[in-house]
């Protein structure tokens, strides 16, 4: 099993319109072999430097399925937008990839 994450930095005030941006995306995930299981968490809010942290958490049958999708069309569509919402961003998407631990 793999999991990928993306963490974002959403900018105070624009957790809402980044929050719509994912409930209304036309996702393809579930199409793709070894797709297992999406959710968008909402972390903490950081009062000091002005951002909320949301993360974009996928689950695979296997790391290979993950970079099959990332090389697919249905991901070019799904991302094509990018950019173009009010969201406003303190920097950029960080990746965090894992391998799940069999037997731990």
């Amino acid at each position: 099993m793999y999991i990928a994450m993306n963490r974002f930095k959403v900018q105070n005030g624009s957790e809402t319109a980044f929050e719509d941006v994912w409930k209304n995306r036309d996702s393809s995930l579930s199409e793709m072999k070894g797709f297992r299981e999406f959710h968008l968490l909402r972390g903490p809010v950081n009062e000091t430097e002005g951002y909320t942290l949301f993360a974009s958490h996928t689950v695979w049958a296997s790391h290979e399925d993950f970079v099959a999708w990332t090389k697919s069309e249905n991901f070019r569509a799904a991302h094509r937008n990018t950019g173009t919402s009010k969201v406003h961003y303190l920097g950029h998407p960080q990746f965090e990839g894992f391998s799940v631990v069999e037997g731990a």
